[in-house]
């Protein structure tokens, strides 16, 4: 077979290949008993308690970032730090929880998407995400090192430890190690507002209704600690939110959701699609793969430059033996 008749059949198969129907694959959807987490930045009072016991129970080091290193000051998560309160400011920083010279804090953690870019990208499984609870997890023993979950996650949470002799990926993990104690999140364990809601994530879904129906200022009660667990509920006043759950619908969801009295873009959270980047990218390498598009695309361009540098000789050999 000739280059013109190569790329002919080449063509031909592939416009056979491109007439059949592509199915884009949709977000997946959330298992039916998923925990997670609920943060209502009105409710916090950055005293990063949830930092401390987030250390604690991951058994992660300090991390300086003042001269004095007299206590744990971590600027963002990092591979020493999984959980880290943040704060937003403008002006005069008078009011709490206003967009107009007040602040407001933030909570940077996984947020355990339900379908989960770090998940898709993830060569060898050692990103898994647990078909009962939703939790997306990291397995040390599987992963290559190839760092392609930092890339892939929207929110910049997977971190690498580069400073390691023996680097490895270093996420939240909802504190799973502590479930069969009947302890949960250490972070929401210790918050002393509720600020931090641990819980199955159909139950804080009716939890942020409920505080989202109570109008400004109307008495009310916040939990505390883990929804279903022992009541630590304290009375209070409602929050003016702005009208937005965070996590509800990005990406086709997350299993961390937000509450806050100012935009969240002031927060660091970016706003995004509905659509998850795992379903777009999924779909887009089963058109190029599934039916072998890019492979045959590829070899009829190596075909042709092998072809074109092909030199005869006016004998019309191929570079053989000239007898003598």
């Amino acid at each position: 077979m000739d280059r013109r008749q190569f790329f002919a059949a080449a063509a031909a198969g592939g416009t056979a290949i491109a007439a059949a129907p592509v199915c884009a694959r949709g977000n997946k959807t959330m298992p039916p008993d998923a925990v997670g987490l609920l943060y209502d930045s009105t409710l916090c009072v950055g005293c990063k308690a949830c930092v401390a016991s987030c250390k604690q129970a991951n058994d992660m080091p300090l991390e300086f970032s003042t001269e004095d290193r007299l206590w744990d000051t971590p600027l963002d998560i990092s591979g020493k730090t999984l959980n880290v309160i943040k704060a937003f400011r403008h002006g005069t920083a008078e009011r709490k929880d206003s967009e107009e010279n007040g602040f407001a804090f933030a909570k940077k953690s996984c947020l355990h998407c339900v379908d989960a870019s770090c998940v898709s990208a993830c060569p060898v499984k050692a990103m898994k995400k647990d078909a009962k609870t939703g939790v997306v997890s990291y397995d040390k023993n599987a992963c290559i090192g190839c760092r392609y979950c930092v890339a892939a996650c929207p929110f910049g949470v997977p971190r690498f430890t580069y400073d390691s002799p023996t680097p490895q990926i270093s996420k939240c993990q909802l504190c799973q190690h502590r479930w069969p104690e009947g302890r949960y999140a250490a972070c929401a364990e210790v918050c002393p507002t509720g600020a931090t809601l641990f819980g199955r994530v159909d139950d804080l879904k009716k939890e942020i209704a409920r505080r989202r129906a109570l109008k400004p200022g109307q008495a009310t009660v916040y939990p505390r600690g883990r929804l279903g667990g022992p009541d630590q509920s304290y009375p209070g006043v409602a929050a003016k939110y702005v009208d937005h759950v965070y996590g509800e619908k990005e990406l086709g969801g997350t299993q961390m959701l937000m509450l806050s009295g100012v935009p969240f873009e002031k927060l660091g959270y970016p706003k995004l699609p509905d659509q998850s980047f795992a379903s777009q990218s999924e779909t887009l390498q089963h058109t190029l793969y599934g039916g072998l598009v890019a492979p045959i695309a590829f070899l009829g361009a190596l075909t042709w430059v092998a072809k074109r540098n092909v030199k005869h000789d006016e004998s019309g050999t191929d570079g053989g033996s000239d007898g003598r």
